[in-house]
């Protein structure tokens, strides 16, 4: 399966080996090296703030990501709120599943790209389950020993991440879409026409 990679980078565009004579095979090696650095970069989270998260509470998790996300006032902002429950939940069902801090790193990247794909590239549902699929079959379980040191999940993980996934994101993932993409006055639009259905029908 080719590599996916995430983010931009200068000459990202470019296609590799389009100069004659250029790539010999450690060439390609290091090429294909730098290739598999770019899945799930940049981190969301560093090394630094994942050794600290992990020494606190539920609470102090909450607080922490909140200030690390900018996210001022959630009792007037439900959309900020909303994201942040889902970041908070996501390093809450890590830390039961006793990862490292790599693999912290990279399950938090994978939360915020596929909240990247959904809110900013608008990506689909099916467009988003086909990206998961081959991220997770970049980082997770291989059935080749090639390159066995790039697996960052094993079996049991990767299916665990899957698992959580469809019952955090995807299964919800109209609602997600409907938060991100409807203004807030077409969402008062459409209660004020409710109301007023309402009122004609108790009228007629």
């Amino acid at each position: 399966m080719a590599t996916v990679s995430l983010g931009t980078t200068p000459g990202g565009t470019t296609p590799v080996g389009t100069t004659p004579g250029v790539n010999t095979p450690d060439s390609e090696k290091n090429d294909e090296f730098q290739e598999h650095e770019k899945i799930l970069s940049p981190d969301f989270l560093s090394t630094a703030q994942i050794t600290d998260l992990l020494t606190e509470d539920v609470d102090g998790i909450q607080e922490k990501l909140r200030i690390f996300l900018n996210f001022k006032n959630l009792h007037t902002h439900l959309k900020d709120a909303i994201i942040l429950d889902y970041y908070v939940s996501g390093f809450m069902w890590a830390k039961g599943m006793d990862f490292s801090v790599t693999q912290y790193s990279k399950f938090m990247t994978l939360l915020d790209m596929l909240l990247h794909n959904l809110r900013t590239l608008h990506m689909s549902l099916e467009d988003s389950i086909k990206w998961f699929g081959e991220v997770m079959a970049e980082i997770g379980p291989r059935h080749s020993q090639k390159k066995k040191e790039w697996n960052i999940f094993d079996v049991k993980q990767a299916n665990a991440i899957i698992d959580y996934l469809k019952i955090s994101l995807f299964q919800h993932y109209k609602l997600y879409e409907f938060m991100f993409y409807s203004t807030r006055e077409e969402i008062v639009i459409g209660t004020e026409v409710s109301h007023a259905d309402s009122f004609s029908s108790h009228h007629s």
